[in-house]
């Protein structure tokens, strides 16, 4: 028999009793659609999970200097200064696993506006990258700087929610300006919540600006993270106190050297110019350690290390953080398969079920077929047929069904959810796969009936 002819037989014996294959065929819909609803909920959760998490830093790694060392003394990792923002150039291009990264210049010293005062956390310079590397794109007011404030060293920033509601309070601060170390930077954006770390640390607390204002009008060197503000009157170049200097000193220079004020007005530019650090991201946290391969090997060859040389750098990973979000997908993955398994073995057991009923009931049909020749196998074949008829129309409808419930929950719950065209795929197939397992047995049963029990059945 073809199986155009094994087809239109099956479909034929299901429409002798058209309510009892729907009936049949329900326990596939529930089960189907079951499946792709939790599928395209949990799709919409771990999405959900994996930006939660990557915005803590999952998919961030971290570039430090290398230790320096006199004597066979170490001074710890970041005391020698071995970064340039070349080097962040050159990630960003020869890279492919790295999405952005940014270059950072860290301060910490008070910042003033008006009769108020505040010590941030951290003043960070950089590249507007950076908000994009922390997933921080969003504002409650004003702007993020652009990439000209850099290339001009416009004194600018952009300040946490924690800062504006010390310095500012009640009112906005947009267009005011705070002082850092008597640079006066206006701020032009107030960055949205983004809560406590998994350390601990308010990471509101912060004044992100260019990266060249800071380098060149705030820091001048690499501060650390040292508190900067009670020392402020004792460092030299950047300050403008000059009531130590009301005396001229014993050696008096042939040239009058630059003031204070004039120091801070027009700053110096170096050609060698360090940066404290540099902060990247990976396209998903299954890149993360290429990425760290990719830069490691970026950075030895422009800073022309030999083999045998150890790293003049650290490359640093948020490994915690990816160990979470491996966790929390795997935990969806797991619940989504027991809920899959669990509804479509109920629904495979209606199918045997009601297979093994319409063997029975039609004894005597199969019978009169061995009798005029069909073979043990075009029995089989048929009954098989049935099963998948069966099975994959209860399919369709099970993902029209999962589709429209996750619509309805997005519609009126307001939940996330993501349509998966693999959950789809996978759907078809392990209908398929039930109808061909459970429906094995009845047509085995079938196939194996003796002709003359058969034709003598009641």
């Amino acid at each position: 028999m073809t199986i155009g002819r094994t087809l239109k037989i099956a479909l034929r014996a299901l429409r002798r009793n058209v309510m009892r294959a729907v009936l049949t065929t329900l326990g596939i819909m529930i089960g189907v659609g079951a499946v792709i609803a939790m599928s395209n909920i949990g799709q919409g959760s771990s999405e959900m999970i994996r930006r939660s998490v990557a915005s803590m830093g999952a998919n961030n790694l971290m570039v430090f200097p290398g230790a320096a060392a006199t004597s066979g003394v170490s001074f710890g990792a970041g005391s020698a200064m071995t970064l340039t923002p070349q080097d962040c150039d050159s990630i960003i291009r020869d890279c492919p696993a790295v999405k952005a990264a940014a270059p950072i210049v860290r301060s910490r010293a008070q910042i003033v506006a008006g009769s108020r005062n505040y010590v941030p956390q951290s003043i960070y310079g950089t590249t507007p990258a950076y908000f994009e590397v922390r997933d921080w794109k969003k504002v409650t007011e004003g702007d993020l700087f652009e990439e000209r404030d850099v290339r001009n060293g416009s004194k600018v920033c952009v300040i946490g929610q924690t800062i504006a509601k010390s310095l500012f309070p009640g009112e906005s601060p947009i267009g005011k300006e705070i002082r850092i170390r008597n640079v006066a930077f206006k701020i032009i954006g107030v960055l949205s919540v983004k809560g406590a770390n998994s350390f601990g640390q308010d990471q509101d607390d912060i004044v992100v600006a260019p990266w060249t204002s800071i380098k060149a009008r705030v820091s001048g060197s690499s501060l650390g993270n040292a508190n900067q503000s009670a020392a402020a009157s004792s460092s030299g170049d950047n300050q403008l106190n000059s009531l130590s200097n009301l005396y001229p000193s014993k050696q008096v220079s042939l040239y009058p050297e630059q003031s204070a004020q004039q120091a801070a007005d027009s700053p110096m530019q170096v050609k060698f110019i360090t940066i404290d650090q540099i902060i990247l991201s990976s396209d998903s946290a299954d890149q993360v350690q290429p990425a760290m391969r990719q830069v490691t090997t970026v950075l030895r060859d422009r800073h022309r290390l030999r083999g045998d040389e150890a790293d003049d750098f650290q490359v640093r990973d948020m490994a915690d953080f990816s160990r979470v979000q491996a966790e929390q997908t795997s935990t969806m993955t797991n619940l989504l398969l027991i809920v899959a398994l669990i509804s479509l073995i109920v629904g495979g057991v209606g199918i045997m079920n009601i297979m093994l009923v319409s063997v029975t009931e039609r004894t005597r049909e199969i019978g009169l077929r061995m009798a005029v020749g069909a073979r043990s196998w075009d029995i089989m074949w048929q009954f098989l047929v049935e099963a998948l008829v069966l099975c994959l129309t209860g399919g369709a409808i099970g993902i029209f069904l999962g589709w429209l419930s996750s619509y309805l929950v997005t519609r009126f719950l307001g939940w996330s959810t993501l349509v998966s065209p693999a959950a789809i795929v996978v759907a078809v197939l392990v209908s398929a796969g039930v109808g061909l397992i459970f429906g094995f047995y009845p047509a085995w049963k079938a196939s194996r009936l003796d002709p003359i029990e058969a034709l003598r059945y009641e």
